[in-house]
């Protein structure tokens, strides 16, 4: 499946609001927690059907509610009315390769972003669409499959003498994508960490596996890229919109993200910069060894050419070439192309053209 754009022709056409997944299934059931807290306590439940949660917003409580899996549209079709949310937002979950935005609905805040992992051999990088539904009081957020980056606050929640613990939804939110974009930078400082080791091998040797490396960095790059960038861009508007499910002291931390994922961008172009210029040295080095080869062969050719000047002298059909008839005539002729071969040996050595 392709990286960089995806798209299916059955979608064309299709109405805004239409529940309908646009993703790829990656996991085989939907399971959907529910933590609420408040400075005191704190509870975590498995929901089992969405029928039973009927007390989602609780006074003096936080809830988050989170959804791994998108691919169950009995499920989808229920979340409007069982949420109270528009099936636009539904639609808008459900579209897994959406550019990461942020919208403003009559009763919450929409945030849609890329949640970025490593596959299991360690090199390629995937994403994963994150939505999050900030209401009040209540925080829902909907991922593509089981497992992301938010265990560490999971833990923080259980400290009753944090910060995360006083506060609403909306720094709840926020403390969920600033770990996303910290993971960002991590991904791409151990990617940078590889780049850096693939200057002391070209140093050593410019060979085929390196530019296959060089290549494969390089379009991580762009991935890495195309998938931050947008969130960016939602960022910078998230803060400008001055939505009404941001607290003026939450505000405060998410201007922060602004700086975070600026880090996270320039890091990534400083790495593909040093990317350009290991090509730039891969290609020096073929084209030095290139070079190399056709000083061999040039240098080998001028030493022949007067040799084969004597050769073809020699080797005519005249009758009358006196030197034909001396005894040592053959000996003083290879004599004599030996020390024309070696004189310009030793010419070429000293004007260090080999």
């Amino acid at each position: 499946m392709a990286r960089f754009i995806k798209s299916n022709k059955e979608f064309i056409g299709i109405s805004p609001d239409s529940i309908r997944f646009r993703g790829e299934k990656k996991t085989d059931s939907t399971l959907i927690k529910l933590t609420r807290y408040n400075e005191n306590s704190l509870s975590e439940n498995t929901i089992g059907e969405i029928e039973d949660l009927t007390d989602l917003y609780k006074p003096g409580f936080t809830s988050w509610l989170n959804i791994d899996g998108l691919h169950d549209m009995d499920l989808m079709r229920q979340l409007p009315v069982n949420l109270d949310i528009e099936p636009v937002i539904i639609s808008e979950v459900l579209n897994t390769h959406a550019r990461p935005k942020v919208i403003e609905y009559d009763n919450c805040l929409y945030i849609g972003l890329k949640m970025l992992h490593y596959l299991g051999d360690g090199i390629t990088i995937k994403t994963e669409n994150i939505v999050f539904v900030v209401k009040e009081g209540v925080l829902i957020t909907f991922q593509e499959r089981t497992g992301d980056v938010f265990d560490p606050v999971r833990e923080r929640l259980k400290n009753a003498k944090k910060r995360i613990r006083r506060l609403g939804a909306d720094y709840l939110a926020f403390t969920l994508i600033d770990i996303i974009i910290d993971n960002y930078t991590y991904l791409i400082s151990r990617i940078g960490q590889d780049i850096e080791t693939l200057d002391e091998k070209l140093l050593r040797s410019a060979n085929d596996d390196i530019l296959h490396q060089i290549n494969k960095f390089k379009s991580e790059l762009i991935y890495l890229h195309k998938s931050i960038l947008p969130g960016k861009e939602m960022i910078y508007h998230l803060i400008k919109m001055d939505s009404e499910y941001i607290n003026e002291d939450s505000l405060v931390h998410y201007r922060e993200l602004q700086s975070n994922i600026n880090h996270a961008v320039d890091s990534l172009n400083n790495y593909k910069e040093i990317l350009s210029s290991q090509l730039n040295i891969y290609h020096t080095q073929v084209s030095s060894r290139l070079n190399d080869v056709m000083k061999f062969l040039t240098v080998f050719s001028v030493i022949f050419i007067p040799l084969t000047f004597i050769a073809g002298i020699y080797g005519t059909n005249f009758v009358h070439i006196p030197e034909l008839h001396y005894k040592l005539g053959y000996p003083v002729m290879l004599v004599a192309m030996a020390i024309i071969a070696v004189g310009m040996l030793v010419y070429f050595k000293r004007k260090r053209w080999i």
